[in-house]
């Protein structure tokens, strides 16, 4: 039984740990080199290596962006940020998309390989309260996949680990995430390609800008329409 049970833990908890295991080895060998500072000493060094290769600058990017995504390490606000320095709103943010969608995916596949398919079965064959639950999100995936990615306050991991556990389809999965998270990297991605100025100052965006009225209600108001086909399915008739 032992035997038998050390090869199930591993397939269980095997992915993960190995994503977990790169995310330190990762923080611990770039961990100075996620914020906002490193950006402002290399920015000008960036510019003209983009210049010579703009190509290859947007592939390392998107890399870049997919593994901080992927590993869960700080700095994806200082990704944005850098996309729209090097290339503007466009095509810096459909480059930051890319990225971070990439490194969502990561994550999903990481858990849904590991024990969130266990997770999703038990869920699956589960009575009562939880069932009645489950049921509800699996009626309404699209809505719900849309809200947690519009929600500015909801946490990037969480959007990325709850779909893995509720056994989301990989295609709905992505393409929710590319979509959902457009407009909040468009925000940041426009701070991004007006930060040339900021950057020969010396100073520093304002990062809290999502969360101005201007900005933030239009992205409530988007999270809440995505809720609208739940009310509606709610009050159709049995």
């Amino acid at each position: 039984m032992t035997a038998q049970t050390r090869p199930s833990s591993l397939r269980r908890f095997g992915p993960l740990a190995l994503l977990i295991l790169a995310a330190g080895l990762a923080y611990a060998a770039l961990g100075d080199r996620l914020g906002f500072e490193a950006l402002q000493s290399g920015h000008e060094a960036l510019q003209t290596y983009r210049a010579a290769h703009p190509v290859l600058t947007g592939l390392l990017l998107v890399l870049a962006y997919t593994g901080i995504v992927a590993l869960s390490l700080p700095g994806a606000t200082i990704a944005t940020l850098t996309g729209g320095f090097l290339f503007g709103i466009w095509p810096g943010t459909a480059l930051n998309v890319a990225g971070a969608t990439l490194g969502a995916i990561g994550i999903f596949l990481a858990v849904r390989a590991g024990f969130g398919r266990g997770i999703a079965a038990q869920l699956e064959g589960s009575e009562g309260r939880v069932a009645r639950i489950k049921r509800g999100l699996d009626r309404n995936q699209w809505s719900m996949l849309f809200f947690i990615r519009l929600v500015p306050v909801i946490p990037f991991f969480a959007a990325n680990l709850l779909p893995a556990l509720l056994n989301v389809p990989l295609g709905r999965f992505a393409i929710s995430t590319a979509l959902g998270i457009l407009p909040g990297a468009l925000v940041y991605t426009s701070v991004g390609a007006g930060l040339g100025r900021v950057l020969e100052d010396g100073g520093r965006p304002d990062l809290g800008v999502i969360f101005q009225p201007h900005i933030l209600l239009p992205l409530m108001g988007l999270a809440a329409l995505s809720l609208v086909p739940v009310l509606l399915r709610g009050k159709a008739p049995a």
